[in-house]
């Protein structure tokens, strides 16, 4: 029988390794398995505001009340996006008109969602198949046959792939018009503000509390600013840090 000849020293290394490697590997999927796990349910929620304002200094205690648009009189998810900006408005000093009677302010709630195609570049790494460990001689005389192994250096990189993705897109534009002050004039829009997610949330109703919040965190705000805000899913609250 001819055995081929193999660095013993090498072989001997790699064959107490052995285990070890396995092992290794083994640990190291299940903990990248488990992170992304965790990274699916814990990822912040994650909201770009853009807010103009020129918010009138005796505002305090006004009324407003929400405009009505044509084919959304009595719908109930519209009717539920305006009690969210409602509970807002409140918690700033604001008061609802009396049922049908027109507020100071004018109150215009739009949402919307839709999607678009993401593009990107990804490496690729690959698993090689067993290869064979042939067999050795050690100084001592001692035959150690030859196997089929996982490849030592693990995972190969191939090259790049492009990667398409869906990203759901949330809206909310928040409006309030001020119609009643002082002498008779023009309305003018005192509050313009715009709350954007990109993800993979892809449920509406889902994400206008979040979208609400953001509008009014700080309210009125600079005008002209740009935010980030993120939100941990799981309390709602604002992350800080």
């Amino acid at each position: 029988m001819h055995l081929m000849n193999f660095s013993a020293p090498l072989a001997r290394q790699f064959s107490a390794r052995l285990p070890a490697l396995l092992l290794a590997f083994l640990r190291a999927g299940l903990a990248a398995a488990a992170l992304a796990l965790l990274t699916a349910c814990t990822t912040p929620i994650t909201t770009k505001v853009t807010n103009f304002n020129a918010w009138p200094a005796d505002a305090a205690g006004a009324t407003f009340s929400f405009l009505v648009k044509p084919g959304t009189l009595g719908e109930l998810e519209q009717a539920t996006y305006e009690r969210y900006v409602s509970a807002e408005l409140e918690s700033e000093g604001l008061r609802p008109a009396p049922a049908g009677q027109a507020g100071r302010f004018l109150v215009d709630v739009t949402a919307a969602g839709s999607q678009r195609k993401q593009k990107y570049v990804e490496p690729v790494y690959v698993n090689p198949p067993l290869i064979w460990y042939p067999a050795y001689r050690t100084r001592r005389g001692y035959v150690y046959p030859g196997y089929w192994g996982p490849d030592y250096y693990g995972p190969r990189y191939v090259g790049d792939r492009i990667v398409t993705r869906t990203l759901q897109i949330s809206r909310l534009q928040v409006k309030l018009v001020e119609i009643a002050s002082g002498p008779p004039g023009p309305a003018r829009t005192v509050f313009d503000s715009t709350a954007l997610y990109e993800g993979d949330i892809g449920d509406l109703p889902n994400l206008v509390p979040y979208l609400v919040r953001a509008a009014f965190e700080d309210f009125p705000g600079k005008n002209g600013e740009v935010r980030l805000l993120r939100f941990d899913p799981k309390t709602g609250e604002i992350v800080r840090n």
